[in-house]
């Protein structure tokens, strides 16, 4: 940059920030702020021209208005050494005519030879940590890890999942207490219709028989429930 030029445009961010991750693209955002009255084109180049992705490129940013240029860095198979990237950007910007099109945009009018007042802006590149993966995100489970299935119910269905072999185990404890009171109460009644029926006929009757199939019945049936 020589001495007699000037800052032409703003730049946000100072440094090319990515959140760094394998196998995958990561794009990151520039804004770029004509400061002037005048009409400035701009271009934008790297030091690994096939690692990344500028769009667009160049362009004419008009008087006091804003511009953006997306940089999209390709996917990875590896990570740098201590996540350090040597990698940067130089953006170059110089005041045009307005009826300049971008598309009459030449490498030669950022030169010195072209006599233009040539600005210039270097830019780091900075990868960010890779964020840590989730529990749930992994795919293998631990002793302690739950299932999607498992992840994805609410505490009160959880919660009805477990309580419904309590409660049948405890209503069939409480049909079985209940079934042998009944039984109790058959036997004790059995007992004193016998004491009846032998005090009066001194023997067993044909009914009194009877009663007592029908009661030994009863009992059978109750006791299986």
């Amino acid at each position: 940059m020589s001495s007699d030029s000037r800052e032409l445009l703003g730049i946000d961010p100072p440094e090319l920030l990515f959140p760094f991750e394998l196998k995958k693209q990561i794009s990151c955002s520039l804004h770029l702020t004509n400061k002037t009255d005048e009409y400035v084109a701009f271009k934008v180049k790297t030091t690994s021209p096939k690692k990344y992705c500028v769009r667009p490129n160049n362009g004419i940013v008009a008087p006091r208005s804003t511009s953006d240029v997306l940089v999209t860095m390709q996917a990875q198979r590896e990570a740098p050494p201590d996540m350090q990237c040597k990698d940067k950007f130089l953006v170059q910007s110089v005041i045009v005519k307005q009826d300049l099109a971008p598309k009459d945009i030449t490498g030669d009018m950022f030169t010195k030879e072209s006599g233009n007042v040539v600005d210039e802006v270097k830019l780091k590149v900075v990868y960010a940590p890779p964020q840590p993966t989730s529990l749930n995100g992994g795919s293998e489970e631990g002793p302690g890890s739950l299932s999607y299935q498992e992840a994805t119910k609410g505490p009160r269905e959880s919660e009805t999942i477990i309580s419904e072999p309590l409660t049948l185990i405890s209503k069939l404890k409480e049909e079985k207490n209940s079934a042998i009171q009944q039984n109790m109460k058959l036997q004790e009644e059995l007992d004193l219709l016998r004491r009846q029926m032998g005090s009066q006929h001194g023997g067993f009757s044909l009914v009194f028989v009877l009663v007592i199939a029908i009661l030994g019945i009863l009992l059978g049936f109750l006791i299986k429930r």
